[in-house]
């Protein structure tokens, strides 16, 4: 029985072995089929093996590696323990100090006082503290320069410190300010570096609106220094008017109605002013009329009334000067400012002609800033006066 169980297990093998190698024969009968060498099938495979890994990688770190949304970051400077790294995320703070320093031009204590029966404004000039040095020395020679920009003709000068950073003025100046002008003021005060032989540096200026204070007491206060601001340009006023032309008949018809704010010209602070309009016809003077004169005043109301005929066929060729003046009966008439409207000019005043000749027959009325006459005369480029011949009979 042994034997015949021997015999039975020698038998059995070769069967065992079959079933073991069916996979593998399967497999190589299949890769027999495949017209390509053994060593290019490989690199397929092992192609296709990675291109799966990296499928599967990026699987993962789209499903399972999204990040929370960050909240705002802060950086700790305290925790950062290299110098480097700290020295890039914040300054020195000697050289935050050093930049302060530079940006400190010093303070200014000063005093306002406001009478309103007489409408003067009383300005101390008190002193000033830890001014920024402007000398190589380390030091200023400083002197304060007062004035209001409603009145900028008008200015007051201090007496001039010699090296100091810490003068003490104590000086007072009284402005004419009417009460309703008031709150259109500004008041600037200007820190200069005195220099003998050299343009004067401005150390810094305090510019405190009239509208932001209670004058109903009096004032005294301390002010930073601020840098001062670019000269502001002198305002001469503005003046309302209206223009009319009709085609068919060749009549313009301008009405000048009021001006305000106009600059101061006469010593007490108010002008005597009167309107000039003037009809230029190819650059040279062709007719002219005027207003009656308003006294004592820098806000006229005039309301009259000037016609010019002028052909349809001149239109395009005519500028309107209008001009305001103060009338003087000792000396010369002064002109307060000018504008001037026509084909050649520019912003609003192109504008309210552009509008009045296509609005024919009916009256537009505007308000114009005047500029410098000189800056006007020099746009216009006037030549000499204007000859018409008689007709010859």
């Amino acid at each position: 029985m042994a034997v015949a169980a021997r015999k039975g297990r020698t038998t059995a093998s070769p069967h065992a072995s079959i079933t073991t190698t069916a996979w593998p024969g399967f497999l190589d009968s299949w890769l027999s089929r495949i017209p390509l060498p053994k060593w290019a099938l490989i690199s397929v495979a092992v192609a296709v093996a990675i291109l799966l890994v990296l499928f599967l990688i990026c699987i993962i770190r789209c499903c399972c590696g999204k990040k929370k949304p960050k909240k705002k970051e802060r950086i700790n400077v305290c925790g950062i323990s290299n110098s480097t790294t700290a020295s890039l995320v914040q300054p020195e703070m000697e050289d935050l100090e050093r930049g302060v320093e530079q940006m400190r031009r010093g303070k200014l204590q000063y005093s306002l006082e406001y009478n309103f029966r007489t409408q003067e404004l009383k300005v101390g000039v008190k002193q000033a503290v830890d001014l920024k040095a402007m000398d190589s020395g380390g030091t200023s020679d400083p002197y304060v320069i007062v004035y209001l920009t409603s009145d900028m003709k008008k200015r007051y000068e201090t007496k001039v410190y010699r090296k100091t950073l810490n003068p003490i003025f104590n000086e007072s100046f009284t402005f004419q300010v009417p009460q309703a002008e008031v709150p259109e003021s500004t008041l600037v005060m200007q820190i200069y570096d005195f220099n003998r032989f050299a343009k004067h540096d401005i150390i810094g200026e305090v510019r405190l609106p009239l509208a932001s204070v209670n004058l109903q007491h009096v004032i005294e206060q301390w002010s930073e220094l601020a840098e001062a601001s670019k000269v502001e340009e002198e305002q001469l006023g503005e003046i309302c008017f209206s223009l009319r032309y009709v085609p068919s008949t060749g009549k313009l018809t301008v009405l000048i109605l009021e001006a305000r704010k106009l600059k101061r010209m006469d010593s007490h602070g108010l002008s005597d002013p009167f309107v000039k309009v003037h009809l230029i016809l190819n650059r040279k003077k062709w007719k002219k009329k005027k207003t009656s004169v308003k006294k004592n005043t820098l806000s006229p109301y005039f309301n009259e009334l000037f016609v010019f005929e002028v052909p349809f066929s001149q239109i395009q060729n005519v500028d309107v000067v209008i001009s305001v003046w103060d009338h003087d009966k000792v000396t010369k008439n002064e002109p307060i400012g000018k504008l001037f409207l026509g084909c050649r000019a520019t912003g609003n005043q192109l504008r309210h002609w552009s509008d009045m000749l296509s609005n024919t027959r009916r009256p537009l009325a505007q308000w114009h800033i005047l500029q410098p006459p000189d800056v006007v005369d020099k746009a216009l480029g006037l030549k000499s006066h204007l000859k018409l011949r008689l007709a010859s009979r």
